[in-house]
């Protein structure tokens, strides 16, 4: 009887050294394992043990991005899926919805969030973005503009920019897939 007393109590113990799966991390895991992703999106996990932070790369296959790689870290906070996933893109892009800073203006990472979205959404919702940048919805409102006003510079401007070009003073990361 005393030996199942100290079994049980060891049971115990090593219970509560493990930590506690939070509902984030349980809703992540069910939405990456139903992730049904093309060819062109891949995901990348820094820390394996760590679902709540990962990167996305996307390398659209047709637009005016053709040719790029795109890299968004994906930061998910404990009150996910209530709350959306914190999204920056990596690095310096030549975008309408996307600023200097890597800021996404992505409707349903902010006012069009619901809990029933998941991280395909957003990552779908990413890949549209590059298949059709919004002028009317922007973060850099330079390229906005000059997408409204004259598509043909933007277009210029955006395959400069994938190179790693200077347009207006403002240096871009090179994008492009060698």
């Amino acid at each position: 009887m005393i030996k199942i007393w100290s079994m049980k109590k060891n049971e115990d113990a090593a219970a509560k050294k493990k930590p506690k799966t939070s509902a984030a991390q349980i809703r992540v895991q069910k939405d990456l394992t139903e992730l049904d992703l093309p060819s062109t999106m891949q995901t990348y996990f820094p820390d394996p043990a760590d679902l709540l932070n990962f990167n996305l790369t996307i390398t659209p296959d047709e637009g005016m991005y053709k040719g790029g790689a795109f890299a968004f870290s994906f930061a998910i906070n404990p009150n996910y899926p209530h709350d959306p996933p914190k999204v920056k893109c990596t690095q310096k892009i030549y975008h309408p919805n996307v600023d200097l800073e890597g800021n996404v203006c992505l409707n349903i990472l902010r006012e069009d969030w619901k809990p029933v979205l998941n991280l395909n959404s957003v990552m779908v919702g990413l890949q549209y973005l590059f298949l059709e940048p919004n002028a009317d919805d922007p973060l850099n409102k330079d390229a906005a503009t000059e997408m409204s006003k004259n598509r043909d510079t933007f277009l210029q401007h955006v395959k400069q920019s994938m190179r790693g070009n200077t347009i207006k003073g403002i240096s871009y990361d090179s994008v492009l897939v060698h």
